[in-house]
């Protein structure tokens, strides 16, 4: 019995320490929207979790989390161990992730409370595309250049027959490795290719190679919750335009589908 009030101080010590450990942290919504499974992955945080459709799960990375990235992989099979493979997005043939995944796979990536306090956030096809893709600040919505950011064209369908792959679109870089797609040289040694045109012209606000920063690193306050979707508009692709308006209908529609659940 005298070691019954340490296992409570213990317990509460826990406690304590995960909701500190929260109260401090981002809060990151993953949504799944798409009419299939997708295997979530996020590294250094998270690891992998199997999202149903319309499933969420709620990541807590810390301020200074740097080099992290979402992505979805899908077509996967995993044993009662977490052990198997997916046809894209696979990480080293587990469930939970501890290093990045094999191309193609649309990426979100972010970086919490770096220079002048500022998140670096962006939604990355330097290593291809697999699933459609929203990565939209919660809270801070239009301070500086924060805001929501959408890839959901039909990249799969249209994908130049040089980068098809099962499941995806492979990104350029990954099928030629070449310093004119992979920018390996250093910075200045590359710029746009036909390759690369051909994703941003279908999401302008991505990264379509490495060194297109300019057009596709968006910041937010440092304290800014994210939500990142899978799927943004169903089994649909939007009509590549300029209509903010549509976009934010659909938004709207997907934020009360992940609230109801």
């Amino acid at each position: 019995m005298s070691h019954f009030p340490n296992l409570l101080i213990s317990s509460f010590l826990s406690t304590l320490l995960l909701l500190v450990t929260i109260t401090n942290a981002n809060v990151i919504d993953i949504f799944n929207n798409c009419p299939y499974t997708v295997w979530a992955a996020s590294t250094p945080i998270g690891g992998g979790r199997r999202l149903d459709p319309y499933q969420t799960w709620t990541i807590y990375p810390p301020a200074g989390t740097s080099m992290a990235r979402i992505w979805g992989r899908t077509n996967c099979n995993f044993d009662a161990s977490g052990r198997g493979w997916c046809q894209t997005g696979d990480c080293g043939g587990v469930l939970n992730c501890n290093g990045w995944g094999v191309p193609p796979n649309t990426l979100a990536e972010y970086a919490l409370n770096q220079f002048s306090n500022l998140d670096f956030y962006d939604i990355s096809l330097v290593d291809g595309f697999n699933i459609p893709m929203i990565f939209t600040p919660t809270n801070n919505v239009g301070s500086g250049n924060c805001q929501s950011l959408t890839c959901a064209a039909d990249i799969n369908t249209q994908c130049p027959n040089e980068l098809r792959a099962p499941g995806g679109c492979n990104n350029p870089c990954t099928v030629f490795k070449t310093n004119e797609f992979c920018c390996t040289q250093g910075y200045g040694t590359c710029g746009p290719t036909y390759f690369s045109r051909f994703f941003k012209d279908r999401c302008p606000t991505s990264y379509s190679y490495p060194q297109d920063d300019p057009s596709s690193t968006f910041t937010c306050p440092s304290g800014t919750n994210y939500r990142v979707v899978f799927c943004p508009y169903g089994a649909t692709h939007p009509t590549i335009s300029n209509n903010h308006n549509s976009t934010k209908v659909n938004l709207e529609m997907v934020t009360e589908k992940i609230n109801s659940e």
